[in-house]
């Protein structure tokens, strides 16, 4: 007799379990009812974080959709499995180059026209919770990127309480290509600005379905680096994206200046006639023979515009002009640079070789330019050199945008990254490289292989609570963090991100002085 009760209680013990075990299968694969459908996700290995790749947010722009406005997605009957990666936009093969290795590329494959999905990481465990949304916008110059890249993983980030979503835009002439066919055939007569016009679909989405993963539409930051902080830039300025979002954080990325070192943003129909030229270049001499091109064909040809233009739609001013006259979408921004922000190696060079460059450059301001960038030996020349580099392609652009942003009334939080990345190497040291604190700022050190520290570790940590607290909040401040005091054109502090972390004048105040008197100056002419 009591062989049979502990036989039934063994029995019931084992029958429990099985159904533990098999409700915590459910969550395995998780499934979501959006607009257009059933999907179906997966979690990560601890199950708190639910996890949904590929979701389409417009329909593939392929064959006759090729260069057009995004299309609204068609509803599928049944489940849709989302738990692998869409391929990434139409470019070029990835090949690691200087300080970014394979952990900032896309996946080598796939790579397609049909590229315009999103993901979304979430720890909401029920659809009323209102969880603030982050929305992550990728870097590659407009001319490569995608979603898929490690360092963009938003496990960490789910884990402190927002929803990440990370989208998938197209790049190079899939993004940008205008012509006078493609403005003729559009309702509202303009082309180009594809990529901006993705982004601006995926915030749609969001809108729409963010509340089934437990998110809150009416709190969503659009986020982004390099080329996606430029989209960032621009989405602020766009009248297409009012009320989408409502705040925004951008590293390494604006466009406040335009400069001789910079192409200057072209209008429609300038963008308009360099599309002429690359029909004729692929021997097309009507826009349904260059839909009918391969799209392999299309990208080895180059050529074609490749960046955002005002098409008097999207953007219907210069962002400065925007921001200036007040019509920019206010809301507060978390903005900065990076020590080594550059895009391309800066050649060594001899204190003359450069004063000759920079009297050639700036003429009778070569006297104050040389008093901030010093050159008196080869080392300081060469480093002056990339100073120069960095300031007006990141520094000068984020630094108009903070006073801008700051005369308009929200606030504006500025940072510079000055933290070197550890190295294995003295040939993999780039110090603190251009999109180096993406991993940090996602708390993703795991996703890239270098030899990280605890200091690397506390920074990250600090980092990406300063970017949660700032989508929460709309401040990054937060307790047991360093303070980090709002910008404001008496004080100019910045909080520098380092060994040490904490708010200080802006270091380079006076580097930004010049720039902003030079381009003032040439504005003027």
């Amino acid at each position: 007799m009591k062989m049979n009760k502990a036989c039934n209680l063994l029995t019931l013990i084992i029958l429990l379990n099985i159904s533990v075990m098999a409700q915590g299968k459910k969550d395995v694969t998780t499934r979501v009812t959006i607009a257009s459908g059933q999907i179906e996700g997966t979690t990560n290995a601890t199950g708190d974080i639910k996890i949904f790749k590929g979701i389409p947010f417009a329909a593939p722009p392929v064959g006759d959709l090729r260069w057009k406005a995004p299309q609204p997605v068609a509803s599928w009957k049944g489940v849709r499995t989302c738990t692998t990666y869409s391929a990434s936009p139409m470019q070029a093969s990835p090949t690691p180059f200087m300080c970014w290795s394979e952990e900032f590329l896309i996946p080598k494959e796939p790579i397609s026209e049909d590229c315009l999905y999103l993901n979304v990481w979430t720890g909401a465990t029920s659809t009323n919770e209102k969880r603030p949304v982050l929305v992550y916008i990728y870097g590659g110059g407009f001319m490569s990127g995608g979603s898929a890249c490690p360092i963009y993983d938003g496990e960490a980030m789910a884990k402190k309480g927002v929803i990440l979503v990370n989208i998938n835009y197209r790049v190079g002439v899939f993004g940008f290509l205008a012509h006078p066919e493609l403005s003729n055939e559009a309702d509202y007569h303009a082309s180009g600005n594809y990529a901006l016009l993705d982004m601006i679909a995926a915030l749609r989405w969001v809108q729409k379905n963010i509340s089934a993963f437990g998110g809150d539409p009416n709190k969503v930051t659009i986020a982004g680096q390099s080329a996606g902080a430029f989209g960032v830039n621009f989405l602020t300025a766009s009248p297409l994206a009012k009320g989408l979002f409502h705040g925004a954080i951008a590293e390494s990325g604006a466009r406040f200046y335009d400069s001789p070192f910079r192409k200057n943003m072209s209008l429609l129909k300038t963008a308009e006639e360099e599309g002429i030229t690359f029909a004729k270049s692929l021997n097309c001499n009507s826009l349904t023979e260059l839909r009918a091109k391969p799209a392999n064909e299309i990208l080895k040809a180059g050529g074609g515009f490749n960046s955002p233009l005002i098409d008097n739609y999207l953007l219907t001013d210069k962002i400065a002009d925007t921001y200036a006259k007040g019509k920019q979408n206010d809301v507060p921004v978390l903005i900065g640079w990076n020590e080594d922000d550059l895009v391309s190696n800066s050649k060594p060079t001899t204190p003359a070789a450069f004063k000759e460059q920079i009297q050639k450059r700036f003429g009778d301001s070569s006297i104050d330019f040389l008093k901030v960038y010093e050159a008196i030996t080869n080392e300081e020349a060469t480093e002056s050199q990339s100073a120069m580099m960095r300031d007006e392609f990141f520094g000068i652009q984020m630094y108009a945008w903070a006073k801008a942003q700051t005369k308009a009334g929200s606030k504006a939080f500025v940072y510079n990254f000055n933290r070197n990345l550890p190295a294995h190497s003295p040939e993999t040291d780039f110090g603190a490289f251009h999109t180096g604190e993406v991993v940090y700022a996602y708390n993703n050190l795991k996703a890239v292989n270098r030899p990280w520290t605890d200091t690397d570790y506390k920074i990250a940590d600090v980092m990406s609570d300063y970017w949660i607290n700032f989508v929460k909040t709309g401040d990054p401040n937060g307790n047991g963090l360093p303070a980090w005091d709002a910008y404001d054109s008496v004080t100019e502090k910045v909080v520098v991100i380092d060994a040490v972390i904490e708010s200080k004048p802006l270091p380079d105040k006076n580097k930004m002085r010049f720039w902003e008197n030079y381009f003032n100056g040439l504005n003027k002419k």
